[in-house]
């Protein structure tokens, strides 16, 4: 029969929020945040780079979808993901105290049968 360990059960087992720390959510920019109130009308005398323009548009829109998904991600994903770990707590509880109670019903009938046989 195996002992005890030598310094005992902990006295406290942390919680999976206490171990697991969330960063908290990044503020989301929209794109009123990112463009200038009234917008500059280009100069008469400039050639516009067209490819140039749809790209750097591009490049912000994609920021901006990025930046919202993410915060929408979060937003959706938190309960939900909170509620699973519940789940998966509870039934890891209860896996491990049937699994205890079987450890101790073993242990038991075989300290029971060595008390007999003596």
């Amino acid at each position: 029969m195996s002992t005890a360990p030598r310094g005992g059960p902990p006295q406290r087992v942390p919680t999976l929020t206490e171990v697991v720390q969330l960063a908290p959510p990044r503020p989301v920019q929209t794109l009123s945040d990112v463009l200038p109130a009234e917008p500059a009308p280009p100069p008469a005398a400039m050639p516009v780079d067209t490819s140039a323009l749809v790209q750097g548009v591009l490049q912000d829109v994609q920021r901006q979808v990025d930046l919202m998904l993410e915060y929408r991600l979060r937003e959706a994903l938190g309960p939900l993901i909170a509620r699973v770990s519940d789940t998966l707590i509870r039934e890891a509880r209860d896996e491990l105290a049937s699994t205890l109670r079987d450890v101790v019903a073993r242990a038991v009938a075989q300290e029971i049968e060595r008390q007999r046989a003596r």
